[in-house]
C-alpha cells in the first residue's frame, strides 16, 4: 500500500470517526429534549389534574356556578385525558357545554342588551335545574374515582 493510499484511508477513518462523534452529540441532544418534553407533559398533566380537583370541589361546594363549572371541567377533561372525558359519567359536562356553546362570552356578552342576557340566563337556570344532580354526581365521581384511576394508569 502506498503512502497516499494510507493517508487517504487514515483521513477517511478520521472523518468517519468525527461524523460518528457529531451524530452521537446530536442524538444526545434529541434524547435530552425528549426527556424535557416528557417532564413538561407530566407537569402539565399533574397541573390539569389539580385544576380539575379544584373545579369539581368548587362545583360541589357551590362556590362555582353550575354552568360555568361544567364548561370549565369539560374543557380541562378534554385536555387532561380524552378517555376520561368520554366516560359516560362525564356526559353531563358535554351536554351542558353543547347547550351553551352558542352563548356569547366576554365582551360579546357585555354587548348584549338586557333582554337577550335575561333570555340566556333563563336558559341557564333551566339547564341548571335539569342537570344539577347529574353534574354534582359526575363531579363527585371525578373526585372519588375518575381522577384517581387516571393517575394509576399514568
Amino acid at each position: 500500500m502506498s503512502g497516499l493510499s494510507l493517508l487517504l484511508l487514515l483521513t477517511g477513518a478520521l472523518l468517519v470517526l468525527a461524523l460518528a462523534c457529531y451524530a452521537l452529540f446530536l442524538w444526545r441532544r434529541v434524547w435530552a429534549r425528549q426527556r424535557e418534553q416528557a417532564h413538561a407533559a407530566e407537569q402539565r398533566h399533574q397541573r390539569l389534574g389539580g385544576d380539575l380537583q379544584v373545579l369539581a370541589g368548587s362545583l360541589l361546594e357551590g362556590q362555582l356556578p353550575l354552568i360555568e363549572g361544567a364548561i370549565r371541567i369539560k374543557v380541562l377533561l378534554d385536555n387532561y385525558d380524552s378517555t376520561l372525558s368520554q366516560d359516560a359519567r362525564c356526559e353531563v359536562f358535554h351536554r351542558l357545554f353543547a347547550a351553551t356553546a352558542h352563548v356569547p362570552t366576554h365582551a360579546d356578552w357585555k354587548a348584549l342588551d338586557r333582554a337577550e342576557r335575561r333570555q340566556h340566563e333563563k336558559h341557564f337556570n333551566e339547564l341548571e335545574l335539569q342537570h344539577k344532580a347529574a353534574a354534582r354526581s359526575a363531579a363527585r365521581w371525578l373526585l372519588d374515582e375518575g381522577l384517581a384511576q387516571t393517575r394509576k394508569r399514568a
